[in-house]
């Protein structure tokens, strides 16, 4: 196995732009991750395509790099468990691009976009699984129902993706509903206002009292006025009161003048 030591400089050169490059512009459906120390193991997520029997499935794959890279190829090994014809139990990888059909001048994005095409079609003819080779061959149903039992025990969950700019459903759904329950709220806060905001007109005292009676604004207006009315009164009754009293007070003294003469 190779390390950054005894590996030359500038091979390392070479991997470390290919790595950059692999992180900053991935392959489809595919994640890579080094060791910055041990450019010689390349670690890889393999997402499986769809359509496959390894659909919503994640598998997590390595690339070991020989002494003599890139004049040799590259071993790869799968290290989460796959049913697959070209996919030996222990996780060894049989394809053509890593054997007999290696170039040096091959980069790692290609290695690993081959190795994902091995997931989308399947090379039964030259198995490492038998097993799952000849029931490729013989009964497809079965096989993927055996692969996607694989996937569904031991791959790993993709991560949910959403597109940029993008509600879920639900949460649009509640963002709805609350936008309506907003306005709802907004109505009946307009309405309460408008109620405070107008209260009962008091009916003007010159209006003409309802027949039945029924409009105690305006018999508490109608007393208060009487009371008022009552109050400006009183100095005229008095007055006349005072003048009833001095009209007898005069007739004595007429009745006292006529005694008077009448002695005379």
């Amino acid at each position: 196995m190779a390390t950054n030591e005894n590996l030359p400089p500038n091979v390392i050169k070479q991997l470390a732009k290919e790595l950059k490059n692999l992180d900053e512009t991935p392959p489809e459906g595919i994640k890579v991750g080094v060791n910055d120390d041990n450019f010689s193991v390349i670690y890889a997520d393999i997402e499986g395509p769809a359509g496959t029997p390894y659909e919503n499935g994640v598998f997590r794959m390595k690339l070991i790099l020989s002494h003599d890279f890139p004049q040799s190829p590259p071993k790869g090994y799968f290290l989460t468990k796959i049913f697959h014809p070209n996919i030996a139990t222990n996780g060894e990888i049989c394809v053509n691009a890593l054997k007999r059909d290696w170039n040096p001048s091959l980069g790692l994005r290609h290695v690993l976009i081959v190795i994902r095409c091995l997931l989308i079609e399947p090379f039964p003819e030259s198995a490492l699984n038998e097993q799952a080779g000849k029931m490729l061959l013989e009964n497809y149903d079965e096989y993927a129902r055996h692969a996607r039992l694989y996937t569904g025990i031991h791959a790993l969950k993709p991560k949910p993706k959403l597109k940029t700019g993008a509600i879920p459903e639900p949460t649009t759904a509640i963002n709805m509903d609350q936008t309506n329950t907003s306005a709802k709220c907004v109505d009946q806060k307009s309405n309460a206002v408008s109620g405070a905001a107008a209260p009962a007109q008091l009916p003007s005292p010159l209006a003409p009292k309802p027949e039945n009676g029924q409009d105690h604004p305006t018999t508490m207006l109608s007393s208060a006025e009487t009371g008022v009315s009552g109050s400006k009164a009183a100095p005229a009754t008095l007055k006349k009161e005072a003048g009833l009293a001095k009209v007898p007070a005069d007739k004595k003294k007429i009745d006292a003048r006529k005694k008077s003469l009448k002695r005379l």
